[in-house]
């Protein structure tokens, strides 16, 4: 499928390059790839995060027909993999918009930030306060690692400067919404969703992969990889290839040391495993005993594990050959899902 004509309309809008600063550290790069194999892993993943993470309020301010808090919390990617981080994304904010009067439930989804989206405004105005107003439902929304106030101060607009920094921005995002979750069920908000436009909708589907509960899912623009909108896409021509094709070609360690660190991703990691039939997911709030008047507090099993293999839910792809192409180069690029639907089953009724 060619780029579109709207594509190249929007790039001609973007004038900065991506990943100007190539690959980003080798060191980096190994140390990410292996704390992948720990958050790669369901079971894993639901011990790195604690149940009572500190989450705190800072300010709350009243509007005509909504609350709106501004929160933060320390990431908990600087706790598990030190200094991976830049010093300006360590510290995680947030804005928590609720409505004044809750009806029976207290709804609540995580919206996550597409690209571009910095700071709060965009989703506040366009999603959050329409949805309290429409359907007395409250939405998070959370800043991404790079963007807004966690942007780095050498960093130009939203144009990432090292392809490692998708790494990390993915495994903060999946890390920091498990800390989110687990504070609202504690608050007592139920029931409890994640959503975002584009690269948002992407994060938004690693994260509840991660999440052990039923948990309704709503990716808008986006699909179960990003490579695509770096190698064909709409980001295709920003991309600063000449840098990566000669920092690869130079520096040794990235074909004979990093590679060999990635996971190629076979066609079957496509593939719905696991996925009862589709009366048995519409059922699937009867089953679990989830209705409008459960306690929020009261733990929710799920009956969907893992694959076989231990419950790994996202595979890397990387190249084969003498050296990468642009077709291949940036697959790896993020943390690409291995079951993108299987695990965002819709379990607790919440209307999106």
């Amino acid at each position: 499928m060619g780029v579109s004509r709207l594509d190249v309309f929007y790039r001609q809008l973007l004038l900065t390059k991506l990943f100007i600063g190539g690959w980003g550290k080798p060191e980096d790069l190994k140390r990410i790839f292996e704390f992948r194999k720990i958050i790669g892993d369901r079971e894993k993943c639901k011990t790195l995060v604690p149940e009572d993470y500190p989450v705190y309020i800072n300010k709350t301010e009243e509007l005509a027909d909504c609350h709106i808090h501004d929160g933060f919390f320390f990431s908990p990617l600087e706790h598990l993999v030190p200094g991976i981080l830049p010093p300006e994304a360590v510290k995680a904010r947030f804005q928590f918009i609720v409505p004044k009067r809750w009806q029976k439930n207290r709804p609540v989804c995580i919206q996550l930030a597409g690209t571009g989206d910095h700071f709060f405004w965009r989703r506040r105005t366009l999603m959050a306060r329409p949805m309290v107003k429409e359907a007395g439902m409250g939405s998070l929304l959370l800043e991404n690692p790079y963007y807004g106030y966690r942007k780095p101060k050498d960093q130009l607009r939203s144009c990432l400067k090292n392809v490692s920094d998708l790494f990390v921005m993915g495994g903060a995002l999946i890390l920091e919404s498990t800390v989110l979750l687990r504070w609202l069920e504690r608050e007592g908000y139920w029931p409890l969703g994640m959503t975002g436009i584009s690269m948002g909708g992407y994060m938004a589907s690693l994260a509840v992969t991660n999440w052990p509960k039923p948990i309704p899912l709503i990716p808008c623009l986006s699909w179960s990889t990003a490579s695509s909108v770096f190698t064909t896409g709409v980001l295709s021509k920003a991309v600063n290839w000449r840098q990566l094709e000669k920092q690869y070609a130079v520096n040794s360690v990235y074909e004979e040391e990093i590679i060999n660190l990635l996971e190629y991703c076979g066609a079957d990691s496509f593939k719905m495993r696991n996925l009862p039939p589709l009366e048995d997911l519409l059922n699937l709030s009867e089953e679990l005993g989830v209705s409008a008047g459960q306690d929020p507090k009261e733990p929710i099993q799920s009956q969907f594990g893992g694959s076989s293999e231990g419950g790994r839910t996202d595979v890397f792809v990387s190249s084969a050959g003498d050296g990468p192409n642009r077709d291949t180069l940036l697959r790896s690029g993020s943390f690409s899902t291995q079951a993108h639907y299987r695990s965002s089953r819709t379990g607790s009724g919440l209307n999106m």
